[in-house]
Parts: C-alpha cells; structure tokens; sequence
C-alpha cells in the first residue's frame, strides 16, 4: 500500500504543479501514428485531464495496485510494466486522432489480470483478490466499449488486453500458497462415541440368528 501511495502521488503532484505554473501538460500524452506521441507510451499514464480525471483514478490505482503487488510478488513488476507499455502502443497504432491521458488503461489492465489469472490459478489467494476487485471494480468489465466520445475506450480496451496476455503468461509464476492443515484433519477418524463398534456386534448376533434359523429349519426337514 505504501509503494502505491508514492505512485499516486507522484501522479499528484505533476497534477497541481499544471496548476501552479499554469502549464498544460496534454500533450504528453499518446497521439497515434504520428512521431511526436510516441512520447506518451511512457507519459500518457501520469497526465489527467481534470481533477475529477484524476480522482476517479486514485482509488483504482491505490486498491487494484495494493491488490496485484500484495497477491503476485514475483510477477507483479512485468505486469505493471507490460501493461504500461502494451496499452500505449495499442492506442498509438489503433486509437482516435486526440491526445489519450490518463492511467485509466493501467488499471483496467491489473483489473483485468487480477480477474484472469484467478481462472488459470483457481487457489483460494486469487479468487479472494478476485472477488475483491471485483467487487468493487466489475464495472470495468464494460468500460472497454465505447461510451462517451471524450472517453479513452481504446486505453481501457487495450489496457485489459495487456493484462488477460500478462495473466496468460504469467499465471503459473507465482507459488501457490501452502495449504494449512489443522490438527483435526491430520487425526484419523475415529467411531462415534456413542455407537462406536455396536453396529458390528449387531451385525454379528442377526448373522448367527440367520444360522439357527437356517438350521431349525433342516431340522424340521
């Protein structure tokens, strides 16, 4: 949570020095197919447009960030860093002809390797983050189509594109947690303490009853 916190930070900061110094930072950010916004494939993810840009990005950022470097700890650096660069060069080749800011492609790509790495994974850790993020962030599921002409889908589109490859490549990188085993798992089990070995002895006097009753009846004969 601390490292992801820097990170917003940071993002933060370059945020109020544009408003401090009255400077516009836009076009940092990817414009496709032209030379000058290939630049953003490595910038695009800490310019906002807005604040209300940039707050909704915050919480995804500090909670989807804390979850993958938490859950993934060897794989989670190839992750942000594939993603990062992969969402860039989609939208760069593919996007609209505009400036595309913002590090809403970066959090859709974890989301979305958090959702498919659990499919690949199946242990309890990666359904429980999972879960988690989904919970929360499910709607992102839908933000990858078009909806509003000022909106980046192709960001969103190509970020959760990165991140199912990263979880393709990457699922099986992280060890599984160990299974903890209680100490009542471990004993074997025992008979009910109430019937305990009274259904063999049962068992025992109908099969002698069927033996005399076989043999009263030779008797007879």
């Amino acid at each position: 949570m601390l490292i992801t916190a820097f990170a917003v930070g940071i993002v933060w900061c370059i945020k109020s020095s544009e408003f401090i110094f009255l400077i516009d930072l836009s076009w940092l950010g990817v414009y496709p197919q032209t030379w000058h916004g290939l630049i953003g494939i490595l910038t695009a993810p800490l310019i906002h447009g807005s604040l209300e840009h940039i707050f909704n990005n915050t919480l995804p950022m500090l909670i989807l960030g804390t979850l993958l470097l938490y859950g993934y700890p060897k794989s989670r650096w190839r992750v942000l860093a594939t993603v990062w660069l992969l969402s860039g060069v989609g939208v760069w080749i593919f996007g609209r002809e505009s400036y595309h800011i913002g590090a809403s492609g970066l959090t859709h790509g974890v989301f979305f390797y958090l959702l498919v790495v659990s499919i690949f994974r199946r242990d309890k850790r990666s359904v429980a983050i999972m879960m988690t993020a989904f919970f929360l962030y499910g709607g992102m599921t839908m933000t990858i189509f078009p909806r509003e002409a000022s909106i980046s889908f192709e960001y969103h589109f190509f970020g959760a594109l990165s991140g199912a490859l990263c979880a393709l490549l990457w699922h099986s990188l992280d060890p599984k947690p160990m299974m903890k085993k209680y100490e009542w798992e471990k004993q074997p089990e025992a008979d009910d303490p109430i019937i305990g070995d009274a259904w063999q002895m049962e068992e025992q006097l109908l099969s002698s009853d069927t033996k005399n009753g076989n043999q009263a009846i030779k008797e007879e004969k």
